[in-house]
């Protein structure tokens, strides 16, 4: 493709991201759900080369990092480490409540059993990407609920770094000693990321808090990038491994990389939403809509218990608890990924994650959103006290 074409098309992409996210801001809502909408609009009335479909791929994976690193930033190593374990009992509530809807799905669909299997790993996990860009966009990152989401979230990708490998393996008829190096190398490598992120992040942060604005944001964005591709090829989250940058960082070093990064996390976080639209082939929707509605439904229902219950345990109040029951909602990326492994098991697995990802990718932020119209709504009615009869007390 000639260059000219190719920033053609790239700069009619990104100028209709701007577009979109100016309507949302005079609606006041975060632009989530309209850039996934510009996302099938493109894919349906255009059609983009190879050039800048890769381009827009790759900017996508970059996106989900930089919405995770900037995440992590927020919060110190010893507030995620309290939060982890005081949220240890919701994170297993959240894989029985979520896991077992797409896992029963799978079977009613008549699925292979391992193709049921990644349909409940597509409906357990909660977008971290999408959930940060939510808290972001609303204002809530010092909200009380927040480190309940957050949790939930660092729980999940745990889980996940125990179940990838292990799906993976069974899928190309590994042995049980594949199966098992694959799971210790990838759980050993979530550990170890982990525990360097706690006990040396304030020796990071001093080796990277260098005077230069450029060096600062070239260096940032090199580790952040260096750390998710390790994560990556270690069977582990790379967001997640962006994550943990983020909360290895500290102080001014903190402070000053989030302003650097902030731009470009907002570039590519639209991107992101966009490839979501773009990969959705509407062909293929009818077939899928009527279980995706349903899954979305059900889970969506068992993802806002999740929350709820999560924050009402840490004191948050009506309002908080809806928020964090919403901001769940949404699956992502990983959810797409989980169900590409399974479609010569099952080739409408596919379609029908894109279509479930999509609908609750809308769902969450439109309800977060309301919270205050909305969460009133599942409150208590309080019995009245009955009037005292005449001549008594």
């Amino acid at each position: 493709m000639e260059l000219g074409q190719l920033f053609l098309e790239l700069g009619g992409v990104i100028f209709l991201l701007a577009l979109v996210g100016r309507a949302a801001g005079r609606l006041g809502i975060t632009p989530i759900p309209l850039y996934l909408l510009a996302g099938i609009g493109l894919g349906a009335f255009m059609s983009l080369g190879n050039a800048p479909e890769e381009f827009i791929h790759t900017g996508a994976e970059i996106g989900a990092v930089l919405l995770l690193f900037t995440l992590g930033l927020e919060y110190t190593s010893e507030e995620l480490s309290d939060n982890l374990k005081a949220n240890r009992q919701i994170g297993i509530i959240d894989l029985a409540l979520n896991f077992t809807p797409g896992l029963i799905a799978g079977f009613l669909l008549g699925f292979a059993p391992m193709a049921a299997v990644l349909l409940g790993g597509v409906t357990y996990l909660t977008s971290s990407g999408i959930a940060s860009k939510i808290l972001r966009d609303l204002g809530r990152l010092g909200n009380r609920e927040t480190p309940v989401i957050l949790s939930v979230c660092v729980i999940e990708d745990v889980v996940m770094a125990a179940y990838l490998p292990v799906v993976a393996a069974l899928l190309i008829g590994g042995t049980l000693v594949a199966v098992g190096v694959n799971l210790l190398v990838a759980l050993a490598a979530f550990g170890l990321a982990f525990f360097l992120a706690l006990r040396y992040g304030h020796v990071l942060s001093r080796v990277m808090n260098v005077p230069s604005d450029e060096a600062l944001l070239l260096g940032v964005l090199g580790l952040v990038l260096i750390v998710a591709g390790l994560a990556d090829q270690l069977k582990v989250s790379a967001a997640i491994g962006a994550f943990l940058v983020g909360i290895a960082l500290s102080g001014e070093v903190a402070d000053r990389a989030r302003q650097q990064v902030e731009p470009l996390r907002d570039l590519f976080a639209a991107i992101f939403f966009v490839f979501f639209g773009l990969q959705l082939n509407l062909a293929e929707v009818p077939p899928v809509l009527l279980p995706a509605i349903l899954l979305t439904v059900i889970t969506g229902a068992t993802k806002f218990a999740v929350g709820w219950i999560g924050a009402g345990r840490a004191g948050v109040q009506l309002r908080g608890r809806f928020r964090a029951g919403t901001t769940l909602i949404p699956r992502g990326e990983f959810s797409i990924l989980i169900a590409g492994l399974g479609l010569g098991l099952a080739p409408s697995l596919g379609p029908l994650a894109a279509v479930y990802v999509l609908l609750t990718a809308i769902l969450g932020p439109v309800l977060s959103r309301f919270d205050a119209q909305l969460a009133p709504l599942l409150e208590r009615k309080k019995p009245q006290p009955k009037a005292s009869a005449p001549g008594q007390a």
